[in-house]
């Protein structure tokens, strides 16, 4: 079966491989992701799919992080998940992550989880307080959500991450400290904390877009308060030792997401899956975004991707500024890559949102709470 999917150039060595699986329970408000409530019957054969796309890929080598995304993958059976992951070269993984649901979590499936070689999860909490997760379309409670850690925990799982939304409606300064004080009794080692960015393309954005009501739209905070609570979030974490490494993500040290950091860092990854994302360290691709039409064209033997696009020097610099930037440690430029964007570097330092030290420039602190504007500014062609 032709996939479409060029191989990754010889010299690379290792890759992070992304597998999405885009199947949810339930549509949550704000989410524009390719991920819905889909067919059931459709899931038999898109893991067919699945596992004939991973199997048709050249690895120069094994892959060494892995990340189920979605969608919610701790929708499938550990046998599923396994059927998928026998596909790829090797499970000597240095980290091995899947993204969960509360609710969604067994026992045996996070002791089957283990056994695969799956040690971390990531868990889409959004908010301990049940309003503000009924309001996404969420059903959990904050115990049951302990109850699940100490299931994966009890089977053996070393890092857990878990997210969280600034921005939910009905969110207020009470509330939002007390999802944070959650955070503080369960002890995860990651935390990954986004600023509610709502899209028009969301149920909420639509009812946001016309002023209606549902969903909460009436009780959004506003800017402000988002940005305040995010603020909160870091100096809180911080005292917990769980620091930002990235403007979204803050952990413990020595347990950042080394698959997220290929992203930030432009290391190569392969993705497989509807609407999933590649990049060989020259060339991007990416995979068809619907279901329906990715089934449909493996079930046809067509290639499910794009032909691949070779990033050329300058947007390889361009990308490398987006990412890199987003990291608390920032992104190292030469001379003459700084050179090339020496007046918007120098403009940009002047209202204290960037810095530079030797060939490395990062965000200030009060950049990060500017960072669209200063990446829209910076990269502005």
């Amino acid at each position: 079966m032709s996939t479409g999917r060029a191989p990754l150039y010889t010299t690379i060595i290792v890759a992070g491989v992304y597998i999405s699986v885009p199947f949810c329970e339930q549509k949550c408000t704000y989410c524009n992701f390719s991920s819905d409530v889909l067919p059931k019957k459709w899931i038999a054969p898109y893991l067919e799919a699945l596992r004939a796309e991973v199997a048709a890929a050249e690895f120069p080598a094994e892959p060494d992080t892995l990340y189920l995304g979605g969608g919610t993958p701790s929708l499938l059976n550990v046998d599923e998940l396994a059927g998928v992951l026998e596909a790829l070269p090797g499970t000597s993984w240095r980290e091995a992550t899947i993204e969960a649901s509360p609710c969604t979590i067994t026992r045996e499936k996070a002791a089957g989880w283990v056994d695969l070689g799956i040690g971390r999860v990531s868990l889409g909490v959004q908010s301990f307080v049940p309003r503000e997760a009924s309001a996404t379309g969420r059903k959990h409670s904050p115990e049951q959500v302990e109850e699940e850690i100490a299931l994966l925990r009890d089977a053996g799982v070393a890092a857990i991450n878990i997210d969280l939304i600034a921005g939910l409606a009905h969110q207020t300064v009470e509330s939002w400290e007390a999802s944070l004080d959650w955070i503080e009794r369960l002890g995860p080692q990651h935390v990954s904390v986004y600023m509610l960015e709502v899209d028009d393309d969301s149920r909420l954005g639509e009812e946001l877009r016309h002023g209606g009501s549902r969903y909460g739209a009436a009780h959004v905070p506003a800017e402000d308060a988002v940005a305040g609570f995010y603020q909160r979030a870091v100096a809180r974490l911080e005292a917990l030792g769980i620091r930002r490494y990235e403007i979204s993500n803050f952990a413990k040290t020595g347990c950042e997401s080394l698959h997220n950091l290929k992203y930030w860092n432009m290391e190569p990854y392969l993705g497989f899956g509807a609407d999933a994302h590649s990049f060989d360290g020259q060339r991007r691709w990416a995979n068809v975004e619907s279901v329906e039409e990715y089934l449909a064209r493996s079930q046809r033997g067509e290639a499910v991707s794009s032909p691949p696009e070779v990033v050329d020097e300058a947007r390889r610099l361009e990308d490398r500024l987006m990412t890199g930037l987003r990291l608390t440690a920032g992104v190292s430029v030469s001379p003459e890559e700084a050179a090339q964007y020496e007046d918007r570097l120098r403009k940009l330092a002047a209202r204290g949102w960037l810095e530079q030290e030797g060939q490395r420039v990062r965000l200030t602190a009060e950049g990060v709470m500017f960072s669209n504007t200063v990446l829209e500014e910076l990269l502005l062609r």
